[in-house]
């Protein structure tokens, strides 16, 4: 019996943007900094699921203070897989996180939506502290004002995969970051933006 699933292309057909070399380097600086302000505190980092698994994963474990985390799932719905703005919560944090220092992880920095929204979110739960830290910034796509406290990387307006970072659920587990170009979606047939119920809404 044929397979109707779509046959995605390689990675290693895919331009690497940043490599795993390069991804460490930047998380380990970020990690320091981190340790840095919050020196003799504990902070609990929140992990927007599911892109930015990878980049919490590896940044708790280059602050050298103190540190626990959670973990949020949004989405959002709209026509051919395109995100419409609206944000919906699908799973919520754990454990209370009143009068802690907490900072927000999130893959990729976007549209500032998701961001705008969690922010505010947990600013209801009364952190005695809140910054968010990102993998990635892409400011060409901003709808909001929205920056984060810890970036790794700017990017300009490209669709990239890896690194926890998908397209329809796939490459996530790619060590460094990609660029998916038009002509590599385009021969897939895919609409290019993510659907965030798969992925997490645009940062």
């Amino acid at each position: 019996m044929a397979n109707s699933s779509p046959a995605f292309p390689r990675a290693s057909g895919m331009e690497v943007l940043f490599s795993k070399t390069q991804i460490a380097e930047r998380v380990r600086e970020i990690g320091a900094q981190i340790s840095a302000d919050y020196e003799g505190k504990s902070i609990v980092l929140i992990g927007v699921l599911k892109g930015a698994a990878i980049f919490l994963s590896d940044l708790a474990r280059a602050i050298e203070v103190n540190n626990t985390f959670d973990f949020v799932a949004v989405s959002s719905y709209g026509p051919a897989k395109m995100s419409s703005g609206i944000v919906k919560l699908i799973k919520d944090i754990d454990n209370p996180i009143e009068g802690k220092h907490v900072i927000l992880v999130e893959d990729i920095l976007d549209t500032g939506l998701t961001l705008s929204y969690l922010r505010g979110m947990m600013l209801q739960h009364k952190p005695a502290s809140l910054k968010i830290a990102t993998c990635l910034d892409k400011p060409a796509r901003r709808l909001v004002p929205m920056d984060a406290d810890y970036v790794g990387f700017q990017i300009p307006n490209q669709f990239v995969i890896g690194y926890g970072m998908d397209y329809a659920e796939q490459y996530r587990n790619l060590e460094d970051i990609r660029i998916f170009s038009d002509n590599t979606t385009q021969s897939v047939g895919f609409q290019k933006n993510r659907s965030r119920s798969s992925h997490s809404v645009e940062g």
